[in-house]
């Protein structure tokens, strides 16, 4: 018995696989967000981030994971990165220690300050390239996944 699957079946995917559209778009999304970002030396994640944080008071990982969609784990991580570059401060929480309170520093904020006329022109660019004819989801996340 032959196990192949058929190539034609590889276009299917490929023409109307929304999952697949998906990762596609979020993938040039980044990477063309990553781009913008660039001269104030933040990637799209960490911009996301930090705008997590910009809140009135500190954050825990518990809310933040679940925010983001990240796992703690890879949330720890990507904290300890702004962390060392004094993007943002970590420290005990004193009324539970197992927990960890994360705040923007003064030079986060700075940078998240700087950042945004570039974000705003980048996304600015990417919905004129989104406007007019009415796209299907499928379309619009092909529309994404093959622009810079």
């Amino acid at each position: 018995m032959d196990d192949k699957l058929p190539f034609e079946t590889t276009i299917e995917v490929r023409d109307h696989c929304l999952c697949l559209a998906t990762q596609r778009a979020a993938r040039a999304l980044a990477r063309r967000f990553d781009h913008a970002l660039k001269p104030v030396g933040l990637t799209n994640g960490q911009f996301s981030l930090l705008h997590a944080l910009n809140r009135p008071s500190p954050a825990r990982i518990t809310e933040l994971a679940p925010f983001l969609a990240m796992d703690r784990t890879t949330l720890t991580a990507a904290l300890k990165v702004l962390e060392r570059d004094g993007l943002v401060t970590i420290a005990p929480d004193t009324r539970d220690k197992r927990n960890r309170l994360i705040s923007l520093t003064s030079f986060g904020h700075a940078v998240l300050s700087e950042a945004m006329p570039l974000w705003r022109a980048e996304h600015a660019a990417l919905e004129f390239q989104l406007r007019g004819e009415e796209h299907t989801p499928r379309r619009t996340l092909g529309v994404i996944s093959t622009t810079r």
